[in-house]
């Protein structure tokens, strides 16, 4: 893998089977991602639902539900975006694995 400089950003050049493997990678990381939230969202929602605390006279399990998911969401993104997906150009080629 090489690295080209684009202002404040690089992106990285790779060869197919790089990319392959990290698209794969990235999809498998967004996949898991969206179970989390999914469970999130079931804890927040329904897993709040005996609790007797109300936030701005709503229920905590509807801004549990709602205004939590979204916010849990947003953090998750961050840290896919930090931590598993990579810049780089679908269309430039890098060095052709040769295996």
């Amino acid at each position: 893998m090489a690295s080209i400089g684009l202002g404040s950003t690089e992106r990285i050049v790779m060869t197919e089977k790089e990319k392959y493997l990290q698209i794969r990678k990235e999809a498998m990381w967004t996949g898991i991602t969206l179970v989390v939230l999914i469970l999130f969202w079931l804890v927040a929602g329904f897993g709040l639902s005996d609790v007797d605390i109300k936030i701005f006279g709503l229920p905590i399990w509807a801004v549990g539900g709602t205004v939590g998911v979204w916010i849990f969401a947003m953090i998750l993104v961050k840290l896919l975006t930090a931590f598993v997906f990579k810049d780089f150009d679908l269309d430039a080629t890098g060095e052709e694995d040769k295996s």
